[in-house]
């Protein structure tokens, strides 16, 4: 696990620039770092060491010289894939994963992608052939960022924070992004909120050669339900699937740990992963509090618990530095707690299984029960239900009001992800300069043209794979870790994992009572059934309650009357909003934590630096 940086352009004072990019992402690799410059190209890296402590450095290359690679990640099948290159005649100098990807580059090409098994980025130069070639794993668990100057330069980097030390990167905000983070609360998409910087997304490849730049997709995850088999069969496929991917996911040369919440997920992933610790944080209001569960269940496990409370006071002090290290804005309050169980594990192990995937590979979200929930109010013709949605839409956004206009819509013209804060008309009120050129829809149709004739669960699950996972999930998984140097696994994203869910019908995943049915049941055979069975409720943050104490209320207020918040904003309408808050009108924190994690965030990389 590292961080790798580099650019193709010659300019004389390579070396220097490439370590200005390499030291703005120390963190992601405080036990070494390693430089190529040669010709137009530059290849930088950190490493944290997890796989041959000793024979892992890179840049790696090949036999003869000619491929040079730096790599972000790790391939869990390389043991298999090294014994299938040796046999083919090639000659390994290490023990590491890396040295795989140099080996089966030369033996396949391209084709090598969809023989890995893992979470990467990585970058490989072909001296001969004066050509880069870089991929991203197929969930997107690693990031990969990408720039092209105005001189015909181009950057890459696992933080776009490593381009500021490049001189030919035009630092510039690109505020088409931000109406589309306001529905979100991240930045989705390959666009980001730095003019010409975009994401390599995931599954995907790029090559750079003699100046032009082609980006391709390489594999999509398609859901493809098997009615053959019962209920009972997936839930020991999946138990069997699980087994052996932590089993893979444990593979290390150093120890690894296992965070621990209150949920299924993790519960899981701690009890069939039998590592010696585990890690929770929680606050001191109980009602937002896992810790006391985490201690109960890890002596259960026979494990050590280390539990971590975060105070309100260091909660709101580390904002600034968390949006610093996500590098766009991102308003998913359980990120700050994914920082301190990073930063507290992080002091103990080197590696931590998390339990990321599962929701949407099982069905685990609670809005996934909505296809059967009230389903007789979907056989009222469309027209009736546009009708009495538009008057709804009128009216306070309470539970009972929400319901009519969100189901006054056909499925793909309301869900764009898990989250969808702000519609247009709330945009156009609070923004300065809406233009409403771009909607959220135009982001998520290609998932359900893709969909088309699959039940609405597996369209919703689609979907999240490609946005909400990728822009929530996984940014704050990889960025949240390496902040603290930890390497962070995800077991259940999994390429084996995939293939078996894929083929789940979506009635043995969700119901209107239960989500997860078939993952629950799979559970029950290493974990109490009562924790298989809990209820969804993410990570609790009280972030709502704060937003009503006048002392973190004052913080937001004054974030809201700034000339950044002026430029962007109608100041006036973000005071409102506030207010109603606090006097317990509306329930707006959601919205509230959006505008102000974007001010956080602007101030970080705009104001400040």
């Amino acid at each position: 696990m590292c961080g790798i940086v580099g650019f193709v352009g010659a300019r004389a004072d390579m070396q220097e620039i490439l370590q200005g990019m390499m030291d703005a992402i120390a963190h992601r690799g405080p036990d070494g770092q390693g430089q190529f410059i040669e010709g137009p190209v530059a290849l930088g890296q950190r490493r944290l060491s997890i796989i041959d402590l000793e024979g892992g450095k890179q840049p790696m290359f090949n036999e003869d010289g000619n491929l040079a690679v730096i790599f972000n990640g790790e391939i869990y099948n390389f043991q298999d894939l090294r014994a299938e290159l040796e046999q083919a005649g090639h000659t390994f100098a290490t023990r590491s994963d890396t040295e795989v990807l140099l080996h089966g580059y030369e033996q396949w090409g391209k084709e090598m992608l969809q023989r890995l098994r893992g979470m990467f980025t990585f970058a490989i130069w072909d001296r001969a052939a004066q050509t880069l070639f870089c991929a991203r794993d197929h969930f997107g668990i690693k990031p990969l960022y990408y720039y092209c100057s105005e001189n015909g330069e181009l950057m890459f980097g696992s933080e776009i924070k490593s381009f500021l030390a490049h001189p030919g990167f035009h630092k510039e905000l690109n505020e088409e992004q931000l109406p589309l983070y306001l529905s979100f609360q991240y930045s989705p998409g390959e666009n980001t909120f730095f003019k010409g910087v975009k994401k390599l997304m995931p599954a995907h490849w790029m090559e750079w050669k003699n100046g032009v730049l082609t980006v391709q997709r390489y594999w999509r995850p398609e859901f493809d339900p098997d009615d053959s088999k019962t209920l009972e069969e997936w839930e020991q496929a999946i138990s069997d699937a699980m087994k052996e991917s932590v089993e893979a996911h444990k593979i290390a040369d150093v120890e690894v740990g296992s965070f621990l919440s209150s949920g299924v997920d993790s519960s899981y992933m701690a009890a069939l992963a039998k590592v010696d610790k585990t890690f929770t944080v929680g606050f001191a209001n109980k009602q937002y509090d896992e810790t006391d569960y985490a201690k109960e269940f890890s002596e259960h496990i026979g494990v050590k618990n280390y539990a971590y409370r975060i105070t309100p006071e260091e909660y709101w002090a580390n904002l600034g530095k968390i949006q610093y290290h996500m590098d766009e804005p991102l308003a998913d309050a359980a990120s700050v707690a994914l920082y301190f169980v990073n930063r507290e594990a992080s002091k103990q192990v080197k590696v931590c299984l998390s339990g990321e995937g599962a929701d949407e590979f099982f069905g685990g979200y609670n809005i996934y029960k909505e296809p059967f929930t009230v389903s007789w109010y979907d056989r009222i013709p469309l027209p009736v239900r546009r009708a009495v949605g538009a008057a709804a839409s009128l009216l306070p956004p309470v539970r009972g009001v929400n319901f009519l206009v969100r189901r006054s819509r056909p499925l793909e013209e309301r869900y764009i992800g898990n989250t969808n804060l702000m519609d247009e008309r709330r945009k156009k009120k609070l923004l300065r300069h809406y233009t409403g050129t771009v909607k959220p829809t135009d982001l998520s149709r290609p998932y359900f043209e893709h969909t088309k004739g699959q039940d609405a669960v597996a369209r919703m699950e689609y979907c999240d794979l490609n946005l909400w996972m990728v822009g929530d999930i996984l940014l704050k998984a990889d960025k949240m870790s390496m902040a603290n140097s930890l390497e962070l696994r995800v077991p259940f994203l999994d390429r084996r994992v995939f293939e078996l869910a894929s083929h789940i019908p979506t009635r043995h995943k969700v119901s209107a009572e239960q989500t997860k049915i078939a993952m629950r049941g799979a559970a029950e055979k290493t974990i109490p059934a009562k924790t298989a069975d809990k209820k969804k409720l993410g990570f609790p943050v009280p972030v709502r309650a704060w937003l009503r104490d006048e002392h973190y209320a004052a913080t937001v207020r004054q974030a809201f009357n700034t000339p950044a918040a002026a430029r962007f904003f109608n100041t006036r309408e973000l005071n409102r909003m506030l207010e109603q808050h606090i006097s317990g009108k509306r329930d707006n924190w959601r919205q509230i934590w959006c505008i102000f994690m974007f001010l956080v965030w602007y101030d970080e990389y705009f104001v400040k630096r």
